[in-house]
């Protein structure tokens, strides 16, 4: 499905009135008791296929799901779910969306389908109160949020529910919200950005080296995480060509700028994934803690 037809559809969504008062929902997830700090996550999620495959960047999402403390629910910000403003899944049994063509037949018989969350998903109003929010009961997991999950908690015994990305905002907007949003992590939700960090398939090879713009760029953004020079990431367009040829649309770039607002002071980057495919596609995954 094309951005734009996808950006059309998700607005006659049909939106659900909440019954829950904000100091109703303060209490409802109040009461999961203390909970680990969950980490922020980035997962450059790469081909659907990944969902079948069995290499370098899937055994690393299983390791990542035995590393991290168990999340009370997951909260997905995916590349996959454009919208002409902010949404938030409230559906209490999201399907499996399989927002692609042409692959194998086998891909269209996985089903990753764990229950939504629909108390935390209402919590994401409250703490973005500053930002319109719009509760959207019809949405599934798209293949931003499933093909990655099902190999990080193969069981889908954890809840999810997904965070839309509002595409005529600036990437300004988007890191702020994901700022709003860090006090999840406190209530044990895991939230996972997931996209690229380049990702151009207009110039995707299925052999041979990376581009070289697109080494520079993923050298770039990694360089400036390590630095914690989060905001000339959000400015990203001055980086020139390199920018320019790895985000021809910013779709797949924005999960990560929810991550990167995520953090908390003195907070380290790690990555549990590196490295490029396709010639324009970075798989580059990080976590921050």
């Amino acid at each position: 499905m094309n951005r734009r037809n996808f950006i059309k559809n998700s607005s006659l969504i049909a939106l659900s009135s909440s019954s829950f008062t904000l100091r109703e929902l303060h209490n409802i997830t109040s009461g999961f008791g203390k909970s680990p700090l969950m980490p922020g996550i980035f997962i450059g999620h790469g081909t659907p296929m990944n969902a079948l495959n069995d290499n370098k960047f899937t055994q690393s999402l299983k390791k990542l799901g035995k590393d991290l403390p168990r999340p009370n629910a997951i909260a997905v910000v995916s590349a996959h779910w454009l919208t002409d403003k902010t949404f938030v899944s409230v559906n209490p049994a999201p399907k499996t969306i399989y927002d692609f063509g042409g692959f194998p037949e086998a891909l269209y018989k996985v089903k990753y389908e764990p229950k939504g969350h629909p108390e935390f998903a209402k919590e994401v109003k409250n703490l973005a109160s500053k930002i319109p929010v719009h509760e959207d009961n019809g949405m599934g997991l798209d293949h931003g949020a499933w093909t990655v999950l099902r190999h990080i908690y193969p069981k889908a015994d954890i809840p999810v529910f997904q965070i839309s990305i509002d595409y005529g905002k600036p990437p300004q907007f988007h890191y702020e919200l994901g700022q709003l949003l860090k006090k999840l992590r406190e209530k044990g939700v895991l939230i996972i950005g997931s996209g690229n960090i380049v990702h151009n398939l207009g110039t995707i090879k299925p052999q041979g080296e990376a581009y070289d713009w697109a080494i520079e760029f993923d050298e770039i953004v990694k360089d400036h995480l390590d630095k914690g020079d989060f905001m000339s990431l959000v400015n990203y367009q001055k980086f020139g060509k390199a920018a320019q040829m790895s985000i021809p649309t910013h779709d797949h770039y924005t999960p990560m700028l929810y991550t990167l607002g995520l953090s908390n002071k003195n907070e380290q980057i790690k990555y549990f994934h590196e490295g490029l495919e396709l010639g324009s596609i970075s798989m580059r995954s990080f976590m921050i803690s």
